[in-house]
């Protein structure tokens, strides 16, 4: 079954960046994405990519300023979080899955989680 543990969560000022990863292993995998949870509000998709081709995905209120991307050979999954908002912070938690995935974003889709990394953004 996949393993995934991420890293590189911490606390940073508004406008800074945060580069998150997530290591992987287990059987081969067809999606992986970022979500996030801030405590009382529903898990969100962050950004999806579909591991054969790195086609991605992004959440509407990430556009523009966070990056997914994969190193295959490391079977590593990264989050490039530039121009970070008060808002941004939440336990970020990387997800995987066989697939098929309809909806990249949605939760629900992916069957393996990591155990989440803190992320904290002060004004």
């Amino acid at each position: 079954q996949a393993q995934l543990v991420e890293s590189g969560g911490g606390a940073v000022q508004a406008g800074g960046s945060l580069r998150l990863s997530c290591a992987a292993s287990g059987y081969t995998r067809s999606w992986m994405g970022w979500f996030r949870q801030a405590p009382g509000k529903e898990r969100e998709g962050v950004a999806a990519i579909y591991i054969s081709d790195d086609h991605t995905y992004y959440g509407d209120s990430v556009k523009g300023r966070f990056t997914i991307s994969q190193d295959n050979a490391k079977n590593t999954l990264y989050l490039q979080m530039n121009s970070l908002k008060p808002e941004d912070t939440a336990v970020y938690y990387c997800a995987a899955d066989w697939g098929p995935v309809r909806y990249p974003l949605a939760p629900a889709e992916y069957n393996f989680w990591g155990p989440g990394t803190q992320v904290t953004v002060s004004l």
